[in-house]
């Protein structure tokens, strides 16, 4: 995507050709920054503060993150060290765990003199690989948002709800619900996104904002609790959320508050589709209630960043003291709640069947 008329990714070398480039999220919207990760503890670090986050970028840098721990120690401990220290930096996103796996399968017989080279190589074409699905989510969302618009017809742009940030900056590129509308928008289809600003961390209103104002898309930031009334009022045509992990049933993790926009969604009528890439499908899991579901600091809910008259960023506290306050991060939207998944395959209906009817290898 385009940052002040550069195209960037959100994850890549640096010049050195060995430390990896990362955008610091948490410094977004009020200044754009990058950061050099030059350790494997730079790269744990970078997951856990969420300088990076959204499942496939923290599966992008957690392969990075090997990257960097077999450049300093080649040995078979080290790449076990690497491995558990990565992945216990967000149990949620399923990403993680895949392509830990990926880096270890392709480095692990090799000799020691060769890690580092075919680690690099295999995170490179991780990389490569995310922003080939994003764009084809895209491709496959956009006949969705298409047809909306031609039912339409002059009686105003499509209208879509998004929750949380699943867009370029979630990815390496393109994004997974934004994928979509991103194309709709280049396609000149008129397109307005409602865009949840996703409390705790606001990655709505400071990312997904920042994102379609960069690129041009029309959008309004509302509150999380909005969104059900708008719906009453018709003022959404279709919802379009991303997801960290997904069942190989259909049942959806994504951002708190998801479940909650999808009932609102069952109860007007109006469409709920999740965007996903096939690496945050887990085969291994059919109901969604066992996906382990992370909480995080309750001064995430206590406090909040903002910028201020004179320009500069302070945190601010909004509780009294004295009251509790629970953080967490995610929650999980059935599948009988969801229209359809949006995958690099094609759409499906949310369920096993129709997920193998994408990804047939999986059966058995």
């Amino acid at each position: 995507m385009l940052v002040a008329g550069k195209h960037l990714r959100t994850i890549g070398l640096g010049d050195d050709g060995w430390s990896v480039e990362i955008i610091d999220q948490t410094k977004l919207p009020f200044a754009f920054e990058t950061v050099r990760l030059r350790t494997l503890e730079d790269a744990v670090r970078a997951i856990a503060a969420m300088q990076v986050r959204g499942a496939p970028l923290i599966g992008a840098t957690a392969a990075y993150g090997v990257c960097l721990a077999l450049r300093a120690d080649a040995s078979g401990d080290a790449l076990d060290r690497a491995c558990e220290t990565l992945m216990a930096t967000r149990p949620t996103a399923v990403n993680l765990g895949w392509a830990l796996d990926e880096m270890a399968a392709a480095v692990r017989n090799l000799p020691q003199g060769a890690r580092a080279d075919a680690a690099y190589a295999r995170a490179a074409a991780i990389a490569d690989e995310d922003v080939a699905i994003c764009r084809a989510i895209g491709g496959n969302g956009l006949s969705l948002i298409r047809a909306v618009a031609e039912e339409k017809g002059d009686n105003g742009p499509v209208n879509i709800l998004t929750h949380c940030n699943a867009g370029w900056l979630a990815t390496v590129d393109y994004g997974t619900a934004l994928a979509p509308i991103y194309m709709a928008h280049d396609a000149g289809i008129p397109v307005h996104v409602w865009v949840d600003e996703t409390r705790p961390r606001n990655q709505g209103a400071r990312l997904t904002a920042w994102e379609l104002a960069g690129h041009g898309v029309p959008h309004t930031v509302i509150v999380d609790s909005a969104g059900g009334h708008l719906m009453q009022r018709g003022k959404v045509d279709l919802c379009i959320t991303g997801t960290d992990r997904t069942t190989g049933a259909g049942d959806v993790c994504n951002k708190i508050g998801t479940y909650l926009k999808a009932l609102a969604a069952k109860d007007n009528g109006v469409p709920f589709y999740v965007a996903l890439p096939g690496p945050t499908i887990d085969w291994t899991m059919s109901d969604g209630a066992d996906i382990p579901i992370e909480e995080r600091d309750p001064a995430e809910v206590s406090g909040i960043a903002g910028r201020a008259e004179d320009g500069s960023v302070a945190r601010v506290d909004l509780m009294p003291d004295g009251s509790a306050a629970a953080n967490y991060g995610f929650d999980i939207t059935p599948a009988r709640l969801i229209t359809a998944l949006i995958t690099e395959r094609g759409v499906c209906e949310a369920s096993a069947v129709g997920l193998l009817s994408l990804y047939p290898e999986r059966r058995g």
